[in-house]
């Protein structure tokens, strides 16, 4: 239904509410025609379509989109969720995936819909049912691949729902990502170029978090186009990211491997690796160079401020928001890789 309001029509009407019978009447036309034409129906001509919008303003006429969704049989919204560690605080949170759910928001915004945000972590709070409930027209899910309960859950969601997601687990799953082979590509060559001969990798290639393996397959394969082998200083699961990054530096630092450079698989994990490297007394960038993977703000402001691999957080969400939106509409699939670049920082060579 049409708001109410106080106005006067060409003709000198006093109109107190204001319904699509008045404009048809202003503007000479259906109530049908009215409605068509407001809904961007190209059946309307544009003159007309341009008539029935110049009555509806003068008679300041305001279309009840609630209304107009539920005829559609759409809510109009797409919902969100974070998928946190078991018990995490929710401040907490990997920065990253804040900068991507801001990203997602303005993207589903760009795109008329309003956003739906929920936090889950437990058996206790997984849900996932927002189509079947007319909460939600799609479901975009976002966080940590090592929540295993989380990922079976919505993994078992009826086939039917339209959902997309970023860090599954699986690659069964409906998912975008960065393009993180080539960006850990970019970070090798980047050293080599400053000088650094001897890059060690901070990671894991059987970690739930599929860009890890991603991110070391591309740092190996850009170590061996380059005749050097790649090694890999395996990080502790179940940690939080910087005490994983802290640990490996320091058993890198007590093996007795020769380096001279460290290519983070993110970039909280180059973080610790930063503090512990500082703490042992090893100077940052001349005789070791840091280069994490993310692009989270925090690095830019660690001492020294974080070389990194950033994927483009805008691009990251208009590719989550338009592949859901692909799903519903029964589309093709859009791109699934999100393109990263490099920001050279203080933590490598100038």
């Amino acid at each position: 239904m049409p708001q109410a309001t106080d106005t006067t029509s060409a003709a000198g009407r006093r109109i107190t509410r204001v319904t699509s019978f008045d404009v048809a009447e202003e503007a000479g036309v259906s109530q049908s025609t009215v409605s068509r034409a407001l809904a961007g129906d190209t059946s309307i001509s544009e003159p007309t379509r341009q008539r029935v919008i110049a009555a509806a303003a003068r008679l300041n006429y305001q279309v009840n989109e609630n209304a107009a969704r539920l005829r559609r049989g759409k809510t109009g919204t797409l919902a969100v969720v974070m998928i946190c560690r078991a018990g995490q605080d929710r401040k907490d949170l990997n920065p990253f995936y804040f900068a991507l759910l801001g990203s997602t928001c303005a993207a589903a915004s760009a795109r008329g819909y309003e956003v739906l945000v929920s936090f889950q972590d437990s058996a206790e709070n997984f849900w996932g049912h927002y189509e079947e409930r007319r909460k939600a027209d799609g479901m975009i899910v976002i966080g940590t691949s090592e929540n295993t309960p989380a990922w079976d859950y919505f993994g078992q969601l009826d086939p039917a729902t339209n959902w997309v997601c970023w860090g599954a687990p699986s690659d069964a799953f409906p998912w975008v990502r960065s393009d993180n082979e080539a960006g850990a590509a970019l970070a090798v060559r980047h050293m080599l170029v400053r000088g650094y001969e001897k890059i060690v990798c901070i990671g894991s290639e059987t970690s739930p978090q599929r860009q890890f393996k991603e991110r070391y397959d591309g740092y190996a394969a850009a170590m061996r186009d380059a005749g050097r082998e790649p090694v890999l200083q395996r990080i502790e699961r179940g940690l939080p990211r910087e005490e994983q990054g802290r640990l490996a530096a320091a058993a890198l630092a007590e093996s007795g491997q020769p380096f001279d450079a460290i290519f983070a698989v993110s970039d909280e994990i180059a973080l610790g690796a930063l503090k512990e490297l500082d703490r042992r007394g090893y100077r940052i960038p001349d005789q070791i160079g840091v280069v994490g993977f993310d692009g989270v703000r925090a690095g830019a402001w660690s001492t020294p401020p974080l070389t990194t691999i950033e994927s483009d957080f805008e691009t990251a969400g208009a590719r989550l928001v338009e592949r859901l939106l692909a799903a519903m509409a029964g589309e093709p699939e859009t791109p699934r890789r999100v393109p990263v670049r490099l920001v050279v920082r203080g933590s490598t060579r100038p």
